[in-house]
C-alpha cells in the first residue's frame, strides 16, 4: 500500500510533513514529490498517468493560491485524489480551498480543510482500509486514543473547577 504526496511548491512542506508522518505511523509507504500544475505540467501529467502502475493507491495533492494540482492529477488518473489546500498570503487560503474543491463534473477531488494535512492522511488511510483490512484496527485504536485524551482533559478540567 502506497500513498503519493505531491506538493506544488517546496514551501508547502511544513503543512505536508504531518501528512507524511501520519501515513508512516500507520505503516503506509509514502512517495513524495514537488511538481506544479502550471510550471511543470508535463511532469504532473506523466506522474498521474503512471501512478497506478507504480503501485500508488491514493494521491494527496497539496497546493496553494490557484491550487489546480489536485484537479490536474485527478484528470489523468482513476485513483482517488485528495486535495490539501495550503494557506496562502492571499485570502488566508480561501482561494486555495475554492480552487481545490470546485472541480467540474467527472473530475472528483476529495478536499480537506486548509492546512489539514493530518486529515488528508487519515482520509487516505480510511480509503486504503477498504482494500487493506489490517488498517481497520489501527484506525479504531487511533480514534479511541483521541477520545481518551479528550476524556482525560475533561477529567482534569473538572477537578480544577472544583478547586476554584
Amino acid at each position: 500500500m502506497k500513498v503519493a504526496v505531491v506538493m506544488g511548491s517546496i514551501s508547502d512542506l511544513p503543512v505536508v510533513e504531518p501528512t507524511i508522518d501520519t501515513l508512516k505511523k500507520f505503516g503506509i509507504s509514502v512517495e513524495a514529490h514537488v511538481m506544479s500544475a502550471h510550471r511543470t505540467p508535463d511532469k504532473a501529467h506523466d506522474f498521474a498517468v503512471s501512478a497506478k502502475e507504480n503501485g500508488i493507491d491514493v494521491i494527496i495533492a497539496a497546493a496553494g493560491k490557484a491550487a489546480h494540482l489536485a484537479g490536474v492529477l485527478a484528470a489523468y488518473t482513476i485513483l482517488p485524489v485528495i486535495g490539501l489546500p495550503i494557506k496562502s498570503s492571499t485570502m488566508d487560503g480561501l482561494d486555495s480551498l475554492l480552487s481545490t474543491v470546485q472541480m467540474p463534473p467527472g473530475i472528483p477531488v476529495a478536499t480537506v480543510a486548509i492546512n489539514g494535512g493530518e486529515n488528508a492522511a487519515l482520509l487516505a488511510i480510511q480509503i486504503l482500509s477498504l482494500k487493506y483490512q489490517d488498517l481497520e484496527p489501527k484506525l479504531t485504536e487511533y480514534k479511541a486514543n483521541m477520545a481518551k485524551k479528550v476524556n482525560e482533559a475533561d477529567e482534569k478540567f473538572q477537578k480544577e473547577l472544583k478547586l476554584k
